[in-house]
């Protein structure tokens, strides 16, 4: 099979290629670049009178290395500056490097035009075009992202569209991320936020594509099958109803019918650990809902090129880029 390599004809004589190399030119090789640009490009200014734009690629690019490396608006100016390999990808050189403000502009743009959730669209219907969204079950689960609960700051109050909730003995503030995953794949097709105050089952009929026959949650959706009741659910049972199982057949039965549950289940938890340890989602990078919004439904998408990337890669005949 072919072999890629991505660098600059600064790092040609580099004896390493370092992670965030191989990283950068397997997002090269997988990203929908004339989807998401077509998506963006009406609303992206051309050039006119005043100071000629970047290119928007360019900028598109800069913006999911910010995604995909939690950078801040000054630290991905000065990442550009200082990294050849990041410059390169953007397609950029040190005398033509757009300014922190230009970045935050950017961003705005995006979600300013609702942006976010087209780019997400835009990256599954391009994974479904290659068969690795199947769509013939789905699995639902949320996860809490912390937001700040200190009123010491300019406002000296907290976030007012963040809540607090209890999950376990332990009280947390911010909001939800629920999810809808393809049971064969573990992708993402479906995403919603709220405060995270409100039940997980709340979300529940609007994390469904509608053609999934079978779709796995765990206990807290005990509530799902009377809001949606045209599929089979195969909801875990809650800890404390199977201790009071007596020993014997039945409660074997019920710990196999468990297992097989949680087997499938699992594959959930795979996109929320991209979002939050690959790419770094540990907490609310802004205030207010709809901006997490849009960051959250960007860093599912990017999550879903990540975990499919090895298949993509396959498929254009590529087992691995150099260095790998």
């Amino acid at each position: 099979m072919n072999q890629i390599s991505f660098a600059d004809a600064e790092q040609a004589g580099k004896r390493k290629t370092t992670r965030r190399e191989v990283f950068l030119a397997e997002m090269e090789l997988v990203v929908p670049w004339k989807a998401l640009l077509k998506v963006i490009e009406p609303h992206y200014p051309v050039a006119g009178r005043g100071r000629r734009p970047y290119a928007l690629e360019s900028m598109l690019r800069v913006h999911l290395m910010q995604n995909w490396f939690t950078l801040s608006d000054p630290a991905m100016e000065e990442a550009l500056y200082e990294i050849a390999s990041m410059r390169a990808f953007a397609g950029l050189d040190l005398q033509a490097i757009p300014d922190e403000t230009t970045i935050l502009n950017f961003r705005h743009l995006l979600e300013a035009s609702d942006l976010a959730e087209d780019i997400f669209k835009q990256v599954n219907a391009h994974l479904a075009r290659k068969g690795l969204l199947l769509k013939k079950g789905s699995i639902v689960d949320a996860t809490i992202i912390a937001a700040p609960s200190s009123t010491k700051n300019a406002e000296g109050e907290r976030d007012a569209e963040m809540h607090q909730t209890k999950k376990g003995n332990q009280w947390h503030f911010g909001m939800k991320a629920h999810i809808g995953v393809d049971a064969n794949s573990g992708l993402v097709h479906t995403v919603t936020t709220t405060a995270a105050n409100e039940a997980d089952v709340e979300q529940v009929a609007d994390l469904l594509h509608g053609k999934e026959e079978q779709v796995w949650a765990d206990s807290g959706y005990r509530g799902a099958p009377a809001r949606v009741p045209h599929v089979q659910w195969h909801i875990a049972a809650r800890p404390s109803d199977m201790a009071k199982l007596p020993e014997g057949r039945r409660k074997t039965k019920a710990k196999k019918q468990e297992h097989c549950k949680a087997s499938v289940r699992a594959k959930v938890e795979h996109p929320f650990r991209v979002i939050k340890c690959q790419f770094g989602l540990t907490k609310v990078r802004f205030k207010g809902l709809a901006k997490n919004t849009a960051h959250v439904i960007t860093l599912f998408a990017l999550s879903n090129l990540w975990m499919a990337r090895k298949k993509l890669m396959e498929m254009m005949g590529v087992d691995r880029v150099q260095g790998a």
